[in-house]
């Protein structure tokens, strides 16, 4: 595979999921009060594990258009990411290391950041297809903010059709491409450092 593996339907579809999901952050944000501007934690050294090869498609085109020198450098950053987390969930902890993407507070592939990152702030809920509701409380500055407030009064970002349709692409990928691929569970490191989806170069 190409780095260029997503058709222009496949990308129009990933964007709109990702443009409606920020719509409902900032609408949510709004109404909290919540800003980033002066938090003294960074989400950016949270350890995520992600699950989309679509979404890995699409992190991957974003990397192969910064210059060389740069990719370069954020997969040496990956690489030491990779190393120190590995060192620390072997001695029993919970990773907090700084993402390689991150430049002085900015990420360097903002436009092509994954799902997480651009969701992770503000409460949310999502219906799995089972009927289970998962709940999630939103970091600890909103956390901070809505502490006292009821359940039932707490706005929300409800995630569940976008996540309904991010599955749908998904499929659509898979069946496309390699519909054996198993199910995926990596790092931001990882993905930079192993190559499109399907490659399956080594770490």
């Amino acid at each position: 595979m190409t780095e260029s593996v997503l058709s222009a339907a496949q990308i129009g579809e990933l964007e709109q999921i990702y443009a409606g999901l920020e719509r409902e952050y900032a609408r949510v944000a709004g109404v909290l009060g919540l800003s980033c501007q002066g938090c003294p934690d960074n989400c950016c050294d949270s350890y995520f594990l992600h699950h989309s090869y679509v979404e890995w498609a699409y992190f991957r085109l974003g990397l192969s258009q910064l210059p060389e020198p740069r990719q370069e450098r954020v997969r040496e950053l990956a690489g030491r990411y990779l190393r120190e987390s590995a060192r620390l969930i072997a001695a029993g902890e919970r990773p907090q290391l700084m993402c390689p993407l991150n430049d002085e507070g900015l990420c360097q592939l903002y436009s092509h950041r994954l799902l997480v990152c651009r969701t992770h702030g503000v409460p949310a809920r999502m219906r799995r297809p089972d009927g289970q509701v998962l709940r999630f409380p939103g970091c600890f500055r909103c956390q901070e903010i809505v502490a006292g407030t009821s359940a039932k009064a707490l706005p929300e970002v409800d995630r569940s059709a976008f996540f309904h349709r991010l599955a749908r692409l998904e499929r659509e990928f898979r069946q496309q491409h390699r519909p054996e691929l198993p199910r995926l569970r990596l790092t931001i490191a990882e993905m930079l450092l192993q190559g499109p989806p399907g490659t399956e170069q080594s770490v």
